[in-house]
């Protein structure tokens, strides 16, 4: 997540010198034993334009045994924001540590990004400008293609797509992509990762030419059982979040008849509360510890080692506004990267 520094863009919106820190830190606990607002540890309140700032995440990264960083891209029809970080890692070739990229083409709107914010109001519409807009973007992001360190399955460059179905030619989009690739004797294609919202759209989705998909976790966060929808009807009539104990949600975030396939890439979740954007109308998953965290990394990292395609995505490194992040805070220091690495050593182990 790159929203780390001011740019020119949040200033208007949100008043001068807005970065992901600024929700974090006015956060506040909506219930007995919720922990907020979450203060980071180590990095501290860190402006991703410092270059040490993006060596200590690598280095931390390389700690808890993950191979590279996707970085959130955001490209509307040729204006892009938050890209000065990216193109700044390309120039420098620092840090030097693998690195794709997950576009998120999705428009912003007001409460996306502030709980006192302006409900739809849009802020930047994400909109597609076809051929001449497909071709300007692919010649961008091929610089990064060309890059010794950009992440590549079966020697293709992988390019993740947030919403697939809300673009409505990804099709030729992709087909395009992967022609033009080839042309520049780049490779001979694309590794086109789509991400699913519903679960109901898994077919429809890979239909579209992706070589791979991902799961968004937040369908499994509740059983969707008589109970848990009358728990979840008292807690907003309470003005309460929705609070699942991070224990029971891990024990639906792998599916076997989805998880198991070999064109999907599993995720590992460490915590999820989206209260500093959203406040009261977010979920909550109460209660995760670095030990239920190896659990749940433990029975993903098991399950993927028994497949071919040992893809697997960890959501997220800094989502700190969504309570989603890896990072050190204050009260855990760096447990939470000690326990995957002890997972990853753990799994390999009995792979063996």
């Amino acid at each position: 997540m790159p929203q780390f520094h001011p740019f020119p863009e949040n200033d208007v919106w949100w008043g001068k010198g807005f970065t992901e820190w600024t929700n974090v830190g006015k956060a506040k606990p909506l219930f007995p034993g919720h922990k907020q607002p979450e203060v980071p540890g180590e990095l501290g309140y860190y402006d991703l334009r410092v270059p040490q700032v993006r060596e200590d995440q690598a280095r931390l990264a390389r700690e808890a045994g993950v191979y590279g960083f996707c970085y959130w891209h955001y490209w509307f029809n040729g204006h892009q924001l938050m890209n000065d970080i990216i193109d700044e890692v390309l120039s420098t070739g620092k840090p030097d540590f693998p690195f794709c990229f997950g576009w998120a083409n999705e428009t912003w709107k007001c409460k996306q990004w502030n709980v006192d914010g302006f409900g739809d109001k849009i802020l930047i519409e994400q909109t597609y400008g076809g051929e001449k807009d497909y071709r300007a973007h692919f010649d961008y992001v091929k610089k990064f293609f060309k890059d010794g360190r950009y992440v590549c399955v079966d020697g293709k460059p992988l390019f993740q797509i947030y919403r697939p179905l809300d673009f409505p030619d990804v099709a030729n989009f992709i087909s395009l992509w992967n022609k033009w690739i080839k042309e520049e004797g780049i490779a001979e294609g694309i590794y086109f990762v789509g991400n699913v919202i519903d679960e109901k759209d898994i077919e429809k989705t890979k239909s579209l030419g992706f070589d791979c998909l991902v799961i968004t976790l937040n369908w499994r966060f509740t059983d969707r059982t008589l109970l848990s929808r009358f728990k979840f009807k008292v807690e907003k009539l309470l003005r309460l979040p929705l609070i699942v104990r991070y224990s029971d949600a891990i024990t639906r975030f792998w599916k076997e008849g989805i998880d198991s396939r070999e064109d999907v890439a599993p995720t590992i979740l460490p915590r999820w509360d989206h209260s500093p954007r959203s406040g009261r109308k977010n979920v909550v998953l109460y209660n995760s510890t670095a030990e239920s965290f190896f659990k749940h990394a433990c029975e993903i990292l098991t399950n993927v080692s028994k497949k071919e395609n040992k893809l697997i995505f960890l959501k997220s490194w800094n989502e700190w506004a969504e309570g989603n992040f890896m990072e050190p805070d204050y009260y855990n220091k760096d447990k939470y990267i000690q326990a995957l690495k002890r997972a990853i050593d753990l799994v390999e182990k009995d792979s063996k």
